[in-house]
């Protein structure tokens, strides 16, 4: 791949939080399609079970219900909106290391030849726009499962209601 070997080992580290990133958006879209409907199904078939819906036991109780799948709604989504700022950053060392690296052939040749120069330029700025692209990319997917999870918690929680 051109982007790697230009960019240099950052964008390994740029690619591999892309990989974890869209594994997790992914995941979290299977759970929200198929897992969470019949959870949320089998937590109101449990609640309507319940013979009182009134007392301080019961309110325990489905607070404890809907932190559960709150819970189970919100894996992975630190993990996602902690990748989407990191990509940018891990982009940013990958283009002051490589800058670094133009400076240092520089310093040694002596002279700043601007075709040299301009070369080791692009392939530092490999790196920004590499980590911009995971991030940008997984923009959307964060906002969404995190309103997603509010939502859902609040639907949940009007349906235990008595």
């Amino acid at each position: 791949m051109v982007l790697t070997r230009d960019g240099g080992p950052f964008v390994w580290w740029i690619f591999a939080s892309g990989v974890l990133l869209w594994v997790l958006i992914l995941e979290r879209y299977w759970y929200f399609t198929l897992v969470l409907p019949r959870q949320a199904a089998a937590m109101r078939a449990e609640w309507a079970a319940r013979s009182e819906h009134r007392s301080w036991c019961a309110r325990q109780i489905r607070r404890a219900m809907v932190s559960r799948l709150n819970g189970s709604m919100n894996a992975g989504l630190i993990v996602m909106r902690s990748l989407v700022p990191m990509a940018p950053l891990l982009g940013l060392i990958g283009t002051v290391s490589g800058m670094l690296e133009v400076f240092d052939s520089m310093a040694l040749r002596g002279n700043a030849d601007a075709r040299s120069m301009a070369s080791g330029v692009s392939a530092a700025m490999i790196c920004t726009m590499t980590g911009l692209a995971v991030s940008i990319s997984g923009l959307y997917p964060a906002y969404y499962f995190t309103s997603r999870v509010e939502r859902e918690t609040e639907k949940i929680s009007d349906a235990l209601t008595v």
